[in-house]
Order: structure tokens, then C-alpha cells, then sequence
């Protein structure tokens, strides 16, 4: 990769990569290549890997509609002060807290390695999903240009892929996605669920605005996509009124989508910390109403804010002609869990946050 002005640390040398992570942490990260700080990108730190494998097997027991995913990137500068992935990071003695947001692990030969994978004999062209951990489409990819090699290799074996993201850059390869799409699947789907912009840009500081990712999912349209929305996490008294909710919902059927998802924050312990460290620090007299809602280890919403969250947004999608059609291809993160507890009458939405 070229990087201009970069500053680059190899494993081989005596300087630690980043404060707090010494030599030998350092080489136990698999496969390191290097380690790159570039001007361009200022408080992040790069840690270029060679991956041993690309495709993930999505475990068995789990819920999702799919068996195999794609994760090009571990660590995102979004830096989402909700994001259910932060955990990811405590394997390598990095934190869940800034060092997820600026330690990015970048598996340079993704796209080559996946490119083998998909030529064994074994593989039955399975449904494969990008956007299930960490964003494909985060600041480093406009860098390092890895899912164009991951999209052909995917349409060189006619393998079906769907893409979540936050990211715009998704824009840049559109016209290759849509060659895909004459001969396998291809699902699109944007996560907007924040219509302020300056509370957006508090809880998602890393991340394109919420009108770029309409215009977005405008583009995606006019490409000939029917992309999704998943409007996740909603949060509890920030961005669960009505009119909010009204508001956000008109300007995604504006923008072309053709259905949305919503589910309410998902706090995973890993993620609990820093994210009452941000409320504390931006909304602190809504922190006794969190922890009442979130209280010790629980990672979801109670049932109660589940059925009064229901009964607000249900009839605004309803009423921009956004539900969920039974064709439309599911692309849930790593998160989703299924609501075996919810009233009767009320949908299980995933949550995914």
C-alpha cells in the first residue's frame, strides 16, 4: 500500500506500535505485516495483517439467515459510541473503548485469500455478508480499496452477498455491484438512525453525515438497487419521539429505500462502559433513566419500552409504505437476537446494537 508522509513501525523492530501494547503483544497479532500512522488520518494507527483466511463460518446455532461472512477490517474509525463489535478488539490487549475507534487491523490480502477459498471444491456458493462486525466501508477502505477485490472474487464464483454500512464509499463501487447483480443476488442496506445532526455526530463521530447516507441510498436506487435501512439503535429519549421518528422515516422514503428495520439500543457489557461514559459526558440527566432501563448486566430494553417503541413506529412505516416485504433479503449483524419474550402482536424486530 503507499501511504504519503506514513510513519511506519515492522514487527521487527524495537519501538512499540501504540502506547501500552509492547513488542511481543505486538507480534502475536497474527499474521502483522506493519504498522502505519499517515497524516491523512490523524490519531489513527493502521496495523496491516496477513489474513490466513477470509470466510467466516457463522456458528451453527445461531439465528442468522446466512452461514458465512467477510470482515475486511477489525476496529472502526465510525467509532459509534454504541457499536456492538467493540469487544472484538480485548483479544489483542486493545481496549473496547478508543482503542476500537483508532487501532484498526487492515487484512491486506483479504481479497486474494478469499479468492482461493471460493475455488475449492467445497464451496457451495453460500450466501455471504459483509457489514456483520465492523464497517467494510470505513474511512481506511477509501485507503486501502479492499472490497472491489472482495466484490470480484465474490461475482468470479457467482456467490450472493449482501453489504451493510454507514459508509458513502459504498457510491464508488455501485456500477461493479450492479454488473453482480445480472447474475447473483445482491442485497444493499444503509444504517441511518439518526435525523440531528449534531447529536448524530456526537453518538457517530467517525461517520458520514445522515444526508450523505441518504443520498446514498439515493444513488443505490438510481443504480437499480431496492436498498434497506436499518434504522438501529434507536435511542431511548434522544431519538424516540414521534416527530423524530417521523421525520427521519419521511426523508428514507425520499431517499428511495424500500423498507426499513428499527430496534432499540442493544448494550453488550463490553460496550456498556463507554457508552455511559459518552452519556454521562454529552446528556448526564439521562443517565438514571438508562441505568433504570439498562440496569446491571442487562444488554437489552425491557419489554415494556419494546411495546411503546412498537406502537409509535409501526404506524409511521406503515404510513410511508416501508414495511418489510416477506422477498426481501434479511441483513442482520452479528447481534440479532431474537425476541422470544415479546407480547403477541408485537414484531420481533432484531437488535443489532
Amino acid at each position: 500500500m503507499r501511504w504519503s508522509g506514513q510513519s511506519v513501525t515492522a514487527t521487527r523492530e524495537r519501538q512499540s506500535a501504540l502506547p501500552g501494547l509492547g513488542l511481543a503483544e505486538m507480534a502475536a497479532m497474527p499474521g502483522h505485516l506493519r504498522t502505519v500512522r499517515s497524516p491523512d488520518f490523524k490519531g489513527m494507527v493502521f496495523h496491516e495483517v496477513l489474513a490466513k483466511s477470509a470466510l467466516n463460518k457463522v456458528p451453527g446455532a445461531s439465528s442468522m439467515p446466512f452461514s458465512w461472512t467477510v470482515n475486511p477490517y477489525r476496529g472502526c474509525s465510525h467509532a459509534c459510541v454504541y457499536c456492538f463489535a467493540r469487544g472484538s478488539h480485548r483479544y489483542l490487549d486493545l481496549d473496547s473503548g478508543r482503542d476500537f475507534d483508532s487501532q484498526i487491523v487492515v487484512k491486506v490480502n483479504v481479497a486474494e485469500v478469499l479468492s482461493r477459498e471460493l475455488t475449492r471444491p467445497s464451496w457451495q456458493g453460500e450466501y455471504v455478508a459483509l457489514g456483520t462486525n465492523t464497517d467494510p466501508y470505513q474511512r481506511a477502505e477509501g485507503r486501502y480499496a479492499l472490497m472491489p477485490g472482495i466484490i470480484d472474487a465474490l461475482g468470479r464464483s457467482n456467490t450472493p452477498l449482501s453489504i451493510l454500512t454507514k459508509g458513502t464509499l459504498l457510491r464508488r463501487d455501485l456500477a461493479q455491484l450492479a454488473e453482480l447483480r445480472e447474475r447473483v443476488e445482491v442485497s444493499l442496506a444503509m444504517s441511518i438512525a439518526i435525523a440531528d445532526h449534531e447529536l448524530q455526530q456526537s453518538v457517530e463521530p467517525g461517520t458520514p453525515s445522515t444526508r450523505a447516507r441518504l443520498n446514498t441510498i439515493a444513488a443505490a436506487r438510481e443504480a437499480g438497487f431496492a436498498p434497506q435501512v436499518f434504522l438501529m439503535p434507536v435511542l431511548p429519549h434522544l431519538t424516540d419521539s414521534v416527530p423524530q421518528l417521523t421525520r427521519l422515516l419521511y426523508d428514507i422514503r425520499e431517499a428511495g429505500a424500500s423498507s426499513v428495520m428499527y430496534g432499540p439500543l442493544h448494550l453488550r457489557s463490553h460496550v456498556k462502559p463507554w457508552f455511559f461514559e459518552w452519556l454521562d459526558r454529552e446528556h448526564p440527566d439521562l443517565v438514571p433513566a438508562y441505568r433504570a432501563l439498562y440496569p446491571g448486566a442487562s444488554a437489552r430494553a425491557p419489554q415494556q419500552y419494546r411495546m411503546e417503541l412498537a406502537a409509535r413506529i409501526r404506524p409511521i412505516i406503515k404510513r410511508f409504505g416501508l414495511e418489510r416485504r416477506h422477498e426481501d433479503r434479511l441483513i442482520p449483524t452479528a447481534a440479532v437476537r431474537q425476541a422470544a419474550t415479546q407480547a403477541p402482536g408485537v414484531p420481533v424486530a432484531p437488535t443489532l446494537f
